[in-house]
This record gives structure tokens, C-alpha cells and sequence, in this order.
């Protein structure tokens, strides 16, 4: 199968992403500075957890652009793959919101995190080349979880630059935010 149907479809799929996480931001009643500083506490939690998600997705849409730009032909595991991915995004406008009407609590945030992690162990290498997966990660996906750490390890090796294998550029990219967002859950701003 052809690419061009996937890459359509995961467009999409992103753009009403960001169309819901946008339309979760409601319109403050201030009409002048005085009253907007007011709700301006209220506002802010909301708007930054809109941003920080803005950006995720736009980070998943760039690398999901690079990973798919050097292949020709999808195979039924990739599409499955990239549902999965897909399925995972989805879920970034509820935890957003969640995240930001409770002005970044710890329980939202680890929720957040958790999403934005599983949505980086979602779409395995060997899915998208049609590779061989090793025994570590036929055992890992049978038990539910990607093989993160076979395709960390080939990470550092010749060849595989950011150029020239842009698969792990975009898993190093989406495990490094998903460490990120799992450590501002665990020290995060309100930890008491």
C-alpha cells in the first residue's frame, strides 16, 4: 500500500487534535486590563498547558512527516502502528485540559506524562522498515510495550545520524519528552 493514505490520515487525525485542544480555551468577559489581570491566574494554567501541547503534537507531526518521508510502501503492521500512535495523540486534548483546569496537580500531570508516553513507545521501527524484530522485542510486544530499548541501543551507532535515519530522531525526540514530562510529574509545581 501506498503512503500517501497514511500520512493523509495521520494529518488529519493531528489537525482536529489541535483543533479540540484550541477550542477547549474559552474567551475571557474582561473588557479592560484590570478585570484581565483578575483572570488572568485562572487563564494561565489553561493557555500553557495548551502551548506545551501544541508543541508535542507538532513535534509528533514533524517526526511523523520525517519517518515516513524515505518510505515507499506501508505494510498492514505499520498501519496498525500508526493507529496506535494515533490512538494515543487522541487522548492529549482530554489530559491538556485535565492538566490545566487543575492548574498542573500532580495526578493530571503524571496522566499527561503516562499519554505522552505511550504515545513515544507506540509506533516501533519495525513496524515502519518491515524489519526483523529481535527476540527482546517480539517479547516485548506481546507484552504490550514497544521495543524502546532495541532501538535506543542503535541509536549511537555509524549511520544512524539524525540524516540518515530519521526513525530514531523521532524516537529519541518523543522518549526524551516523555522523560521530561514524567519528571515534572514527580517534582512537579504542586508536589505538596
Amino acid at each position: 500500500m501506498s503512503k500517501d493514505r497514511l500520512t493523509a490520515f495521520s494529518d488529519g487525525v493531528l489537525a482536529i487534535i489541535i483543533t479540540i485542544m484550541v477550542l477547549e480555551l474559552k474567551v475571557p468577559h474582561a473588557a479592560d486590563w484590570p478585570a484581565f489581570r483578575e483572570v488572568l491566574p485562572e487563564l494561565l494554567p489553561v493557555f500553557l498547558s495548551y502551548v506545551l501541547s501544541f508543541v508535542y503534537v507538532g513535534i509528533y507531526w514533524v517526526n511523523h512527516h520525517h519517518t515516513f518521508h524515505a518510505v515507499k510502501h506501508v505494510s498492514g503492521g505499520a498501519l496498525w502502528a500508526n493507529i496506535h500512535l494515533l490512538f494515543w495523540l487522541s487522548l492529549v486534548p482530554f489530559v491538556t485540559g485535565w492538566m490545566g483546569e487543575n492548574h498542573f496537580a500532580r495526578g493530571p500531570i503524571c496522566l499527561y506524562g503516562a499519554d505522552l508516553l505511550a504515545a513515544a513507545l507506540a509506533l516501533p521501527e519495525e513496524a515502519i522498515s518491515g524489519a526483523q524484530p529481535t527476540l527482546t522485542a517480539k517479547m516485548l510486544w506481546s507484552s504490550g510495550i514497544t521495543p524502546v530499548v532495541t532501538r535506543l541501543r542503535s541509536l549511537g551507532q555509524p549511520g544512524t545520524s539524525s540524516a540518515d535515519n530519521p526513525a530514531a530522531a523521532a524516537i529519541r525526540t518523543s522518549f526524551g519528552s516523555s522523560v521530561l514530562a514524567a519528571a515534572v510529574a514527580s517534582g512537579g509545581p504542586s508536589s505538596a
